[in-house]
């Protein structure tokens, strides 16, 4: 059944809220999540002091600071807003997270100040994810405007959490094991150009070689963990050679592949290192078995130790091998078809060109609805691809016409699931 007279309302409200949304959204960017350290208390506290002032009330839920602490993070709260509509219907989890890496050098624009230029909002966590907090609010807000909104059934439920750079573990995999909430689907934040129905997984392990520390006059006294490392790394980088021959089946995904993105070391330039530590991300496709893959990278490893290891005098290398991080990739359940359907709908209404539905290689927080049966998709504002979007990078900008749009095409969704 189509409701075209309350597509047009929405339409309309949105419009006319605008300029609010806009500050709301800058006043957001204003308050830094930079993860580590991961001080993201006082950004919960300012979010929830601007959604009373449009009556929502935000619950706060705050992890034990025990487990926040062990994290490797300072604070962090979650929140939940409720909002009910008629008896009968489904509960719907819109879900942005507001932790986000530090801006790092080479910015043209304060990181905090979410200045405008040309049509785009500049600042950390502008595309990913504080755009959707305005998003996911003012299409909620838009609903509720409707003239029509006691015909309206189920539930729908803001869920704004922090952890999404460690895992997720301690945002919505805490709101969901403490079974604070439960809702029948969800949409979180993403871009606008696609739905995203399946992504990556991903591991990350920290992996410290042992040597034996000797002074660099005479090398032959030690045992040099650099050198263990780089053999240990050569055969880690030739599996994204492997990597490259096997082929997801999901559209939008591409083949597994391995990176190591930070390794330390040593004591001085005239040192022969005696330990050398290094992380390794490992993304994997939907169709692998994680378990699979974190024992082949350990396998690797011991291989490369021994084949150094062979024909030493001395003890040779050891090595301490410490997953960090398991996130396992998301899979489409047969239950997200409503969201597929009515986001492609609208979303090819409002921008004028086809919505398509594909996997990303990114890995995100939706993975810990959809292991608890719960379909989820990931659908916001943002341009067609991450490097548009320059999150992570200097200069992160959102295109305010398309966080316009992502809020209409959100708020049609919700008419459409609370029918």
């Amino acid at each position: 059944m189509r409701h075209e007279s309350d597509y047009a309302q929405l339409d309309d409200w949105i419009d006319q809220h605008f300029d609010e949304q806009v500050q709301f959204f800058k006043a957001l960017v204003a308050v830094p999540t930079d993860t580590p350290p991961g001080n993201n208390t006082p950004h919960a506290l300012r979010t929830a002091e601007l959604l009373q002032d449009f009556g929502y009330t935000a619950e706060q839920h705050a992890p034990p600071q025990e487990l926040v602490t062990a994290n490797g993070l300072e604070t962090l709260t979650n929140l939940i807003v409720r909002r009910p509509f008629g008896t009968g219907g489904k509960t719907i989890a819109l879900n942005a997270h507001g932790d986000v890496v530090p801006p790092g050098e080479g910015w043209t624009h304060d990181p905090y100040a979410g200045d405008i230029v040309d049509g785009k909002m500049y600042g950390r966590a502008t595309a990913v994810s504080k755009c959707d907090f305005s998003t996911f609010t003012f299409a909620l807000r838009a609903i509720e405007a409707l003239s029509t909104r006691e015909t309206l059934k189920g539930n729908v439920e803001l869920h704004f959490t922090y952890d999404e750079e460690f895992g997720g573990l301690l945002g919505p995999d805490y709101l969901l094991s403490q079974g604070l909430t439960k809702p029948d689907l969800m949409i979180a934040a993403g871009f606008s150009y696609q739905v995203i129905t399946a992504h990556n997984g991903c591991l990350q392990m920290e992996v410290t070689v042992h040597g034996n520390m000797a002074h660099a006059a005479i090398p032959e006294s030690g045992v040099d963990a650099m050198q263990g490392a780089n053999a240990i790394l050569t055969e880690l980088y030739a599996q994204n050679v492997l990597y490259k021959q096997v082929h997801s089946q999901v559209e939008g995904i591409t083949h597994p592949y391995l990176n190591v993105g930070m390794i330390t070391g040593g004591t001085n330039t005239n040192v022969v290192p005696g330990k050398v530590s290094f992380k390794l991300d490992r993304r994997m496709i939907p169709e692998e078995k994680s378990a699979d893959v974190e024992a082949n990278l350990r396998q690797v490893m011991a291989d490369a130790v021994a084949a150094f290891n062979q024909g030493r005098s001395d003890a040779g290398i050891s090595i301490e091998i410490k997953r960090l991080l398991m996130c396992e990739a998301m899979k489409p359940l047969p239950g997200n078809q409503p969201l597929v359907d009515a986001l492609q709908t609208h979303g090819t209404t409002v921008f004028g060109e086809p919505i398509p539905a594909l996997g990303t290689p990114l890995y995100t927080d939706v993975r810990l609805y959809v292991e608890r049966g719960i379909p989820g998709v990931i659908y916001g504002a943002g341009p067609r691809t991450v490097l548009e979007s320059h999150a992570k990078r200097a200069d992160e900008r959102v295109d305010l016409a398309d966080l316009r749009r992502a809020t209409k095409v959100i708020a049609r969704t919700l008419r459409d699931l609370l029918s």
